[in-house]
């Protein structure tokens, strides 16, 4: 089972990842428009730079709120992270 503030923290960041999920959608047009000009590209690439790391939907940690384990194995596995890896060390 996860800690209560590993839980906590995931749900702020996809709150986070909520409040600037526009922002993002906006900027990255910008960045992907071949017709905009190359400052108002390079600006909507530092603007997007600019913005909290937890804001990227993709760089959110996949909790498993099934078992409430953070980077978890499948459930198929039931297997913990140290007996998986000695498996592959023999």
């Amino acid at each position: 089972m996860a800690k209560q503030s590993m839980i906590n923290r995931e749900k702020k960041r996809a709150k986070i990842v909520e409040k600037y999920a526009a922002k993002r959608a906006a900027l990255k047009a910008i960045i992907a428009d071949v017709n905009a000009s190359d400052d108002d590209r390079w600006d909507a690439q530092l603007k997007l730079q600019a913005q909290p790391r937890d804001a990227s939907p993709t760089s959110n940690a996949k909790m498993q709120f099934d078992r409430q384990t953070a980077r978890g194995l499948p459930k198929v596995w039931s297997l913990s992270h140290k007996i998986k890896r000695s498996s592959y060390a023999r």
